[in-house]
């Protein structure tokens, strides 16, 4: 192996129950690089990590990393991490009623000669790693009082400290705003220089241009190719993504689309606001058309939604659907109106984990049907009907909660943030099909009486009563879309 090569993959094949999820992919990793690794979603990228870092156990291939004689078999990821590879998810796998120091060293730390965990070093090791990489903290404070993308540093933090050669940085931009995004691309390139090897997966285009040296597209579970950045035109990544010609992607883009200025109004919201998270607003949605909501991360987008579905029940202005002046109490109010909201925190409020799939998807018409007049199977010894039933939905929050509203057969539907758990084709077909289909984008710059953003006393980056307050009790989520369970 040379010796610029952090690790290599070499012919990797997996194989789940009826599906070829990798087909002799190969990989190759260099120190000191960023290395994109893109597909659409079910093309092998996860799979593909999860090999590398010992969850799956693949059927054919070998991994080599630099320093260790023969190939690698990793079997868990603390194999992983003693020859050099450490994995930061999207979801930051944190104790978050710790402390950043303990968060660091959980699992490590350095003991007192009587056998008690010595916290005076600790916390110095903690603080000097953190002033290395340039992370504002308190290491005494518990992790949750910190951002997402400050708890994201310091997962990053936590595994360049136990010395790894490769850092698989698996889609660490999807809920973070364009200042967090900078500071943690600073960050990256900090430790490329320091001859690191980045693997970043990303749904982002433009932050693989602006960060990555080279490109690995995967498709289906097969490798397309590896390219160097500079030499792999944005429009040829979507093309190699989806397995399309330049002159079919140029073709998908209507010719001289015209809106229908005509179209029946289906919602109009006049005066609409909830105290603290967002201002009065007017807001006209005609038929068949796709509105987009645009600001920064507290601005208030999530929050226009909620208020006209029901789940932040609107305190001033009305609300009309179809001509007629409607009154929205709680989410089961929408859903009877044909109305259906993917949340943006998927996990938390968009599925409940311990039901299986089928109960999933059914929720939404269980709650419109009633309690007594319960959902039978329409084929019991429906072998597919069966798998449903049996397969939990908690590793699985995107698909199954963008299933579920579409069930009352809405007319209007309220999607989230896009920023987690991107549909088939979201990133890929956006540039060449749908730029010309988006009429209206509304621009919130600021949530009026919404709370401070760094309340009096406590670290910067907590919004008090926000997201974190609303992820701790997932049924609590599941009591906002469902009014009957509440």
């Amino acid at each position: 192996m040379e010796d610029n090569i952090v690790l290599t993959m070499r012919g990797i094949c997996m194989t789940f129950p009826g599906v070829k999820a990798l087909d002799n992919v190969d990989f190759t990793l260099r120190k000191g690089e960023i290395h994109a690794l893109m597909g659409e979603n079910g093309a092998g990228k996860s799979t593909l990590i999860k090999c590398l870092t010992g969850i799956n156990d693949f059927e054919a291939g070998e991994i080599r990393v630099n320093g260790i004689e023969g190939p690698v078999k990793n079997h868990s990821t603390l194999d992983a991490q003693k020859v050099g590879i450490s994995t930061v998810y999207q979801e930051v796998n944190l104790c978050p009623n710790l402390s950043v120091a303990e968060n660091l060293y959980i699992g490590r730390e350095p003991m007192t000669p009587f056998h008690t965990i010595d916290r005076r070093t600790m916390n110095k090791k903690a603080d000097e790693l953190c002033k290395r990489l340039d992370i504002k903290v308190d290491v005494t404070q518990n992790l949750e009082n910190y951002s997402l993308a400050l708890q994201q540093m310091i997962a990053i933090a936590r595994a360049v400290d136990m010395d790894c050669k490769a850092l698989i940085l698996d889609e660490p931009t999807s809920s973070l705003d364009d200042s967090e995004v900078e500071k943690l691309f600073k960050m990256m390139l900090q430790l490329k220089e320091q001859g690191v090897g980045i693997v970043f997966v990303t749904h982002f285009l433009e932050q693989v241009y602006a960060v990555c040296d080279r490109i690995t597209v995967l498709r289906n579970g097969t490798l397309v190719g590896e390219y160097p950045v500079a030499e792999l035109p944005r429009v040829k990544l979507v093309a190699a993504m989806m397995g399309k010609d330049f002159d079919d992607l140029a073709s998908i883009k209507p010719e001289g689309f015209t809106y229908d200025k005509e179209a029946p109004l289906e919602i109009s919201a006049r005066g609409l606001s909830h105290k603290g998270t967002i201002k009065p607003f007017d807001l006209d949605i005609h038929k068949g058309e796709v509105i987009g909501l645009t600001g920064l991360l507290g601005s208030g987008r999530s929050e226009l939604a909620r208020s006209i579905y029901g789940a932040d029940k609107a305190q001033t202005g009305t609300l009309k659907v179809k001509g007629k002046e409607v009154k929205i109490n709680q989410p089961i109010d929408a859903m009877n109106l044909g109305m259906g909201l993917l949340p943006d925190d998927r996990k938390a409020e968009g599925i409940i984990g311990d039901l299986s799939v089928r109960e999933n998807i059914i929720l939404a018409l269980q709650a419109k049907r009633g309690t007594f007049n319960q959902l039978s199977d329409r084929q019991p010894g429906d072998p597919h009907q069966a798998a449903l039933r049996r397969q939990p939905a908690e590793g699985h929050p995107g698909p199954v909660a963008g299933h579920r509203p579409q069930l009352p057969d809405p007319g209007r539907a309220h999607p989230g943030h896009r920023h987690r758990d991107q549909d088939r084709n979201s990133k890929a077909d956006y540039p060449a099909g749908r730029r010309g289909k988006e009429h209206h984008v509304h621009l919130l710059r600021d949530r009026g009486d919404a709370p401070d953003l760094q309340p009096d006393g406590g670290p910067p980056g907590r919004r008090q009563g926000g997201r974190a307050g609303r992820r701790a009790d997932p049924g609590a989520g599941h009591g906002r879309h469902c009014g009957r369970c509440e």
